[in-house]
């Protein structure tokens, strides 16, 4: 074997991979078609402003994110959201912004809902469950709590942070502990009382991070460790089962390159990755083929402070679709972090496209910052235009988990079980976050670390994150 692990593709669920198996001694090896690692995330810094391509920010309620973060040195680096951002969130309502409350007392006496509405969420304990694989997250928020609150609140959450359609996503997959509170206690209000009392909190008190840096800072201690090999520019042309294990092969700068590995983890997007395996499956490849994405463009603008009259007390706000607006949603970066802009300066990122709204991602540089800036002057009442403006675009931004996904998930499980040493860790399972992708990462190391052992009876460990009965299973990924 030239290696233990080859894993395709250096974004942060690669990264994130190579890094749990080097803590346990295994030789891994990371190619990555572009030159730098990281994939979609990359921090840059644009006349003394600091934007975020991709993640802005970690929101983690995760035992192996404090692992890592505590192991790899990363906790020195970390830079927690200012202390005026830390309880509101806005929605925008009939044009204004508008608290959004975060408890449930709070849920019932805000102006946001109607009489009626108010006594529909009072009913949400009185609601039949319902165990459908196939529910859309707008069907089972209708359902649960009223089209008032599909409406105004969870619909612009969908749209805005995973820029998908609440009548097509599914609910198990994009709200599975939502989900899990209705199957064990009938639902979502008794089950977060009953947890409450007894103090069995399923997830504690969620961090909201970033680093000195940017979330690039982790990128880079990631794929610095020892025991991790980087290399970049390697095209992959070739995966194929062979007696030993896997062999691939990549055009490179010095020509074409050969390996062969125990084990390979694919991380590149799902239509890459249905590419790269057509010879090796049809069927999993056919799978990875009917995986969605979502454009996006993200437009960062800069502001003088005395320009924007708002108070800029929050995180931002995000926009429900009926308010019909160009943007999807708004983050106040220079309110969530330090150094995010020059001083008395403000830094406001926006989001154009999405399930919804593809076309607007399509837009040019200028008509972009056009249609932004008509909302935020609308909206915030800015006075002027920006003095910076970037826009980072992604044409597949986000995995779309519509339709049956679970189902499609479980066969593509079922697939994987055929191909030994063959393994997929991306965004498309287990969740988009960058927490989520840690976590799954976490899992696969796990799962690969129990197949070598069980291969050769290799002395190889890792400190145990999960229960033991779940650390030592198969390719399926942890869900949010």
């Amino acid at each position: 074997m030239d290696t233990d692990v080859l894993i395709i593709g250096g974004g942060i669920s690669g990264l994130a991979t190579a890094w749990w198996l080097a803590q346990a001694g295994v030789q891994v090896e990371i190619w990555e078609k572009s030159m730098r690692p990281g994939g979609k995330i990359k921090s840059t810094r644009q006349d003394g402003y600091l934007t975020e391509r991709a993640a802005s920010m970690i929101m983690n309620f995760k035992p192996e994110v404090d692992e890592l973060l505590e192991i790899s040195g990363l906790n020195g680096e970390k830079q927690k959201r200012q202390l005026d951002s830390e309880s509101r969130r806005y929605l925008l309502h009939q044009g204004q912004l508008k608290p959004l409350p975060m408890t449930i007392g709070g849920m019932l006496l805000t102006p946001l809902w109607s009489n009626r509405a108010r006594l529909r969420l009072l009913a949400e304990a009185f609601i039949p469950r319902r165990t459908d694989s196939n529910e859309t997250v707008a069907s089972f928020i209708k359902r649960r709590l009223g089209a008032e609150f599909l409406d105004k609140a969870m619909d612009p959450f969908i749209a805005g942070t995973l820029a998908s359609d609440p009548s097509q996503a599914n609910a198990m997959s994009v709200l599975p502990r939502l989900k899990a509170l209705e199957n064990q206690y009938g639902s979502i209000t008794a089950g977060v009382m009953v947890n409450k009392i007894l103090r069995r909190r399923t997830a504690r008190t969620t961090e909201i991070f970033s680093f000195d840096g940017g979330i690039n800072t982790m990128v880079k201690k990631l794929v610095d460790c020892d025991g991790v090999k980087f290399r970049g520019c390697m095209d992959v042309t070739q995966i194929r089962a062979c007696k030993q294990g896997w062999q691939v092969s990549a055009n490179s700068l010095n020509g074409e390159t050969s390996k062969t590995c125990r084990q390979i983890i694919v991380t590149t997007p799902a239509a890459a990755s249905a590419r790269l395996l057509r010879r090796t499956s049809t069927e999993i490849s056919n799978i990875l083929d009917s995986i969605e994405y979502a454009p996006l463009s993200v437009v960062h603008l800069g502001f003088d402070r005395q320009q924007v009259p708002h108070r800029l007390d929050s995180t931002g706000f995000l926009v429900p679709g009926q308010e019909k607006r160009n943007i999807t949603g708004n983050l106040w970066m220079s309110s969530l972090f330090s150094n995010r802009a020059p001083q008395s300066k403000v830094l406001l990122t926006s989001y154009l496209g999405g399930a919804r709204q593809a076309r607007l991602s399509q837009l040019s540089d200028d008509r972009s910052i056009d249609c932004v800036l008509a909302d935020l002057q609308s909206i915030l009442n800015i006075r002027g235009l920006p003095e910076m403006a970037r826009i980072d675009r992604h044409q597949q931004a986000l995995p779309l988990y519509h339709g049956n996904y679970q189902q499609r998930m479980q066969n593509l499980d079922s697939e994987l079980c055929k191909h030994k040493g063959l393994n997929l860790v991306a965004n498309y399972r287990g969740g988009v976050s960058v927490r989520d992708r840690i976590a799954c990462a976490r899992q696969m190391a796990n799962s690969i670390i129990h197949e070598l052992q069980h291969s050769d009876n290799t002395a190889i460990s890792l400190p145990p994150v999960l229960p033991a009965h779940i650390t030592a299973t198969g390719p399926a990924c942890l869900k949010q």
